[in-house]
């Protein structure tokens, strides 16, 4: 029965990460397509495979993710937990995805793990949620957002005299490397989401201890599904992200994605905090974007996404509180 639950839970981890690639393949790409510097089929490949590379470069956020925020019970009633997490956060990453909002996959599943731990009275690590997911919430969009507006601003002074025709399309061609960087980050970040659930499915059933590494299969796994799911492509976010937010040129493209893309590298692999790549590119949009004028966003649109930032954590966990019900009443 546990062997079956197991298996159960890693499928839900799979599936979750499927959906996280699709819902998010608009935070690597997006920028780059709404300028045409790169075609959306040839974007999205890169985006994946990029996606597969960055899943392979550290486990950190992976062990943050799969022993620093729930303890469940081991056996089927910590399994059923962590499955009622998971279809929270697949749940709202669906709905977000047919609003076209681009809210956080990350902060979907930590509100999914939290909310059904709570109607578990399971135990969480309460500083683990404000310290690596709470904290880094509220600062890495801000930091996006800064960040986006210095480099646009250095590009602007360092390139004030080039003729306008000659910098786009240079900046097109940079677009390339920075939209490969920051499909990069999003694999690191992510794909490491789905191995740490999927190592706290193992842990719990009593096939791994808390200190084994992550298994290779596990990787290999999270980063195969990852990287499916962003070549399907999310085209409502991309839409959101690429041109109803501000309509981008070459140049601001390239300043948010590198802006983006620095922290979610620090955050990663210094503060081993999963944070989202959702917030962090668009913020760093909404900085590139104000340094042209305030009015050039659109903060209308802007508003709606904040809205279902805020909103993440608290409905994918009661979706997943209402899922762990279902779920122990029919299991156990």
């Amino acid at each position: 029965m546990e062997l079956a639950l197991v298996i159960g839970v890693i499928a839900i981890a799979l599936v979750f990460d499927y959906t996280n690639g699709f819902h998010d393949a608009a935070n690597a790409i997006a920028t780059s397509v709404s300028t045409r510097a790169l075609t959306p089929r040839v974007a999205l490949f890169m985006a994946a495979a990029m996606n597969f590379v960055g899943a392979h470069i550290s486990t950190e956020v992976a062990r943050t993710v799969g022993t620093g925020i729930i303890d469940p019970p081991t056996g089927s009633h910590g399994l059923v937990i962590v499955g009622a997490g998971l279809i929270g956060a697949i749940t709202w990453n669906l709905i977000t995805w047919y609003f076209g909002l681009p809210s956080s996959s990350s902060h979907g599943l930590i509100g999914g793990l939290v909310g059904s731990a709570l109607a578990a009275s399971s135990t969480i690590h309460w500083d683990g949620v404000v310290q690596k997911v709470v904290i880094p919430m509220i600062f890495s969009p801000l930091v996006g957002f800064g960040l986006g507006a210095i480099i646009m601003i250095a590009i602007l002074w360092i390139f004030r005299k080039a003729n306008p025709h000659k910098a786009g399309r240079g900046f097109r061609y940079a677009q390339t490397v920075s939209a490969a960087a920051m499909a990069l980050g999003h694999g690191l970040q992510d794909a490491q989401k789905t191995m740490g659930v999927i190592f706290l499915a193992l842990y719990t059933g009593g096939y791994v201890a808390a200190k084994d590494p992550i298994p290779q299969w596990v990787v290999l796994a999270a980063a195969a599904a990852i990287s499916l799911g962003t070549y399907s492509g999310g085209w409502r976010i991309m839409r959101t992200l690429g041109r109803r937010i501000i309509h981008l040129a070459p140049a601001q493209g390239f300043a948010a994605e590198t802006a983006a893309s620095i922290v979610l590298y620090t955050m990663a692999i210094a503060a081993k905090a999963p944070i989202s790549t959702t917030h962090t590119i668009t913020s760093a949009i909404m900085g590139v974007g104000a340094t042209k004028r305030l009015s050039a966003v659109r903060w209308g649109v802007a508003g709606n996404i904040l809205t279902a930032w805020v909103l993440t954590i608290p409905a994918a966990a009661l979706v997943a509180a209402l899922s762990y019900f279902a779920l122990h009443w029919v299991v156990e």
